[in-house]
């Protein structure tokens, strides 16, 4: 039921080429509301590109604190909704009776946009969720050579953004610079929270001695999201925001942006980079 690119006839305008306009066919990255219930009522909603949606709750759920491991799930499937035709962008979720349900405040709600998963929430402390991972005791380290590799690496996997240059990546590596997994999404926290989904269900966490490579900027829920899987590394290739820096340096995680060519700059944690 993935549907991550759609094709739609568009207007080909080059000035610098004879003929004129011409009509052709262009791929576009997929964006579709998702609505995430609990025990059948309405948690959150975000816009994503439809695939691999069990992931993206688990992994929602997990780093807003609302769940600790994949026990806490009892089941998760996708629903139809009420569009026809179907189109399945409904995840309920059952949760055991021994995990306590999401305490939100009426001014907040969990309305994400494919920017800014933060939008909305009614505070920083709000947001500022505890990791129960002990990242600043991760002694992992990573050669920077092997960090300027990765954004080469994680843009030959990204088969979406070939058809539609629209998407964001999440890459997971481990240290030797091997990608472990990569999802693709109109929104940078819905790829990391569908990499991290993965990795929840797959019984991986911590991911300690990983490294978390994002496509575009590194922004506070990013690094939040990081801390809450218990990653040393988050690297972006754009910059990150003043409140991740704080966060990773709360955290005791290495942060590393403008990561391009044969350069970067390490923000926080700087000790894990190895000459």
């Amino acid at each position: 039921m993935a549907r991550t690119t759609n094709r739609r006839t568009v207007t080909k305008i080059d000035l610098d080429a004879s003929g004129g306009p011409q009509r052709r066919l262009d791929d576009l990255a997929a964006e579709e509301p998702l609505e995430i219930r609990l025990r059948k009522k309405p948690l959150a909603v975000t816009m994503r590109t439809p695939g691999q949606d069990i992931d993206l709750a688990m992994g929602f759920l997990l780093t807003e604190g609302i769940i600790q491991t994949a026990s806490d799930v009892v089941t998760a499937q996708l629903c139809a909704g009420t569009d026809a035709p179907n189109t399945y962008n409904v995840v309920d979720m059952m949760l055991g009776d021994h995990v306590p349900p999401p305490a939100t405040d009426p001014s907040r709600n969990f309305y994400t946009t494919s920017s800014c998963g933060v939008c909305g929430k009614a505070s920083i402390d709000a947001v500022r969720t505890r990791s129960r991972f002990d990242v600043g005791a991760d002694e992992t380290s990573v050669a920077a050579r092997t960090l300027t590799e990765l954004p080469g690496k994680l843009r030959a996997a990204q088969r979406a953004f070939d058809r539609t240059g629209g998407l964001h990546a999440a890459g997971l590596f481990d240290t030797s610079g091997e990608l472990v997994m990569l999802r693709e999404d109109v929104g940078r926290h819905n790829a990391v929270d569908k990499v991290i989904g993965w990795a929840l269900r797959e019984g991986r966490l911590p991911l300690s001695g990983h490294v978390l490579l994002v496509s575009g900027r590194a922004s506070f829920e990013l690094a939040q999201k990081a801390w809450m899987a218990g990653i040393p590394v988050l690297a972006a290739v754009s910059a990150p925001s003043t409140l991740a820096a704080e966060l990773a340096d709360e955290a005791g995680m290495t942060l590393v942006g403008f990561l391009r060519g044969q350069s970067m700059n390490v923000y926080a944690g700087s000790h894990r980079v190895t000459g």
